[in-house]
């Protein structure tokens, strides 16, 4: 009997709640056979006892098959944090996906799709393997600002196959929808729109999936949170007062989901002038570094007015890859770094509440602003 036997035998052996094969999955770490005696390791994504007792019933029995008489079936999984909530009580409907990064704000209109859209392009551009989902479903602009606006995606079987652009797969309620077109849904159609999402995307084996949400603190973030393990958490903000307050109802929002916070990008910070690159203060810079001590984070980055930012997510050209000696792509460029250090964090520290990072300087922010 060789691993190769045992492998072709573990393929029956579907993760619960898929159709995919725990081998197709990558979670069979390691094979071991010594005579009658096999020895096999399965590492998942989900700390939920029931998937670990069925995998564990399953494989068991596809190797009995095999005439095995002495079976070993280890299952690694996420340590479960202390205290259980929605989004950490390991239930996972995109078990290939290791990270989520859920972007979020409290308002419209403070650039929250541009962050998600150039940090995710900045992770991949850093070596990740990343997804972008665009889950806000009454707007979604992610497909323009992509580049994809003219693009519809390949459907295979009852599963759409994510778009892919500037080394990132895509996917976005925009893209399944005619140009134009209005969705006057309740809030039970948003809830079920975005576990489809997840669930019924041919996802690849991402490092992390990057997540675009609608404003607020509704229905489609509590479905998120109880649909996967979020990784962690983002508020994108303007630096005017009116905008900081929507922001402290998405930064308490983490807190009572027990999402880990990885920090505040304040976008429309100060302006730059595309003629002399001098940066000016119009609508405000460095405000949001105290609703982030407040809230015991980081400010991960302010991201100024440059009309290259505008015009890159007019065309489907995101600064960050298209301009990226760019004072904005530098700024993603760090603020991406920032983010996977938390993310590497929380994970060493098995999703734990308190994960954080060590303040920094982010750049354009100088040392008396903060």
């Amino acid at each position: 009997m060789t691993n190769e036997n045992v492998l072709e035998a573990l393929k029956n052996v579907t993760y619960p709640g898929f159709t995919k094969d725990i081998v197709t999955f990558g979670f069979v770490k390691s094979v071991e056979i010594e005579g009658s005696k096999v020895a096999v390791v399965i590492d998942i994504t989900s700390s939920a006892d029931e998937v670990k007792q069925q995998l564990t019933a399953d494989a068991t029995t596809e190797l009995k098959k095999l005439g095995f008489a002495d079976i070993e079936v280890h299952i690694t999984a996420p340590q479960a944090p202390r205290e259980q909530s929605n989004t950490m009580s390991g239930k996972n409907i995109a078990p290939q996906i290791k990270n989520f990064v859920m972007v979020s704000s409290g308002k419209g209109g403070v650039g929250k799709s541009t962050a998600s859209v150039n940090l995710a392009i900045a992770l991949a551009m850093q070596g990740k393997k990343v997804g972008l989902l665009d889950a806000d479903i009454y707007g979604p602009n992610i497909p323009r600002m992509m580049g994809l606006d003219e693009q519809k995606p390949e459907i295979i079987g009852n599963k759409v196959q994510p778009m892919k652009a500037y080394g990132v797969e895509v996917m976005s309620m925009g893209s399944l929808m005619e140009a134009g077109q209005s969705l006057i849904w309740r809030g039970s159609m948003v809830m079920k729109a975005i576990e489809q999402l997840l669930r019924d995307i041919l996802w690849s084996d991402l490092d992390v999936l990057v997540i675009d949400m609608p404003p607020g603190t509704g229905d489609a973030q509590l479905t998120l949170a109880q649909s996967i393990p979020v990784t962690a958490g983002i508020t994108v903000t303007t630096p005017q007062e009116v905008s900081l307050d929507d922001s402290r109802r998405s930064l308490d929002m983490f807190q009572k989901l027990h999402i880990p916070t990885a920090g505040v990008i304040e976008n429309m910070s100060g302006f730059i002038c595309p003629s002399c690159d001098a940066e000016s203060d119009i609508f405000g810079m460095g405000t949001s570094q105290a609703v982030a001590d407040e809230f015991d984070t980081v400010l991960l980055t302010r991201i100024p007015i440059e009309p290259a930012v505008r015009v890159g997510g007019d065309t489907g050209q995101p600064v960050t890859y298209h301009k990226p000696d760019s004072e904005t792509a530098k700024r993603f460029q760090e603020a991406a770094s920032q983010l996977w250090t938390f993310v590497e964090k929380v994970n060493a520290e098995g999703g734990a509440d308190n994960a954080a990072v060590q303040p920094t300087t982010p750049p354009g922010v100088s040392a008396c602003s903060m």
